[in-house]
């Protein structure tokens, strides 16, 4: 298995587990987050402080890593994400309710640990699913 998409496995087992240390110890000291609203976040710790974020509002979410595919020093994971909205997220109360969304994370891997990470995934669907917005057309 290429390097990368090891070390891609690697983030999303520590995350399932909640093992927060052994994904900071994944993450490049140049690394960079670049999330669905397209913003830019730099450093290890915003990236943990982004980890945290989603695991404290999911207590019990699960990523189901799908396909990888892997380009050099590139890994790109197509994978679903479920859990209950049970904590803030955003400035959202807790809801209760159950999420299931499609993501696909793309990690750039350097010196063996996570550079880059630019995640894509359907936001609106997301909060549609909390309740906290009508649906289009519905």
């Amino acid at each position: 298995m290429p390097v990368a998409a090891e070390i891609h496995r690697e983030v999303f087992a520590a995350w399932n587990s909640r093992d927060f240390k052994k994904m900071r110890e994944l993450m490049h000291s140049g690394y960079s987050y670049t999330g669905p609203d397209g913003k830019e976040a730099k450093g290890p710790e915003a990236g943990m402080a982004i980890a945290q974020m989603y695991a404290q509002a999911f207590p019990d979410g699960r990523i189901e890593l799908g396909r990888v595919h892997v380009v050099g020093d590139t890994s790109v994971a197509e994978v679903v994400a479920r859990g209950t909205h049970q904590g803030e997220l955003m400035g959202i109360p807790p809801t209760g309710k159950k999420v299931e969304i499609r993501i696909c994370n793309i990690v750039e891997v350097r010196d063996g640990k996570v550079y880059r990470e630019r995640e894509y995934m359907d936001m609106l669907t997301m909060m549609v699913q909390l309740g906290v917005v009508t649906p289009p057309g519905g």
